[in-house]
């Protein structure tokens, strides 16, 4: 009788924290799955935006969309020339 206490209750030990430590790797595998979900979602959109920023911040670019959008809308001006306007109604 004595020698069956002996074995169970190191089994019962084993179980037990066999159990504990597969709660804990789930809620870890959880966290890491989620944060890189979160890290590929900002990658994507970091791509986005610096596609943006390198496609539009050129200067050749700049001039290309404006002789295609805006035609004779826009005209050069020299960085002396510029003024600072103050709207009265607002």
């Amino acid at each position: 009788m004595f020698k069956k206490i002996l074995l169970l209750v190191p089994i019962i030990i084993l179980i037990i924290s066999t159990t504990f430590v597969k709660n804990s790797t789930k809620k870890l595998d959880k966290k890491i799955f989620e944060i890189q979900e979160d890290i590929r979602a900002l990658d994507s959109i970091y791509e986005l935006v610096l596609l943006d920023y390198n496609y539009l911040t050129s200067p050749d670019r700049l001039m290309e969309y404006s002789n295609m959008y805006f035609e004779k809308e826009l005209k050069k001006k020299k960085i002396t020339d510029l003024k600072t306007f103050k709207l009265k109604n607002e």
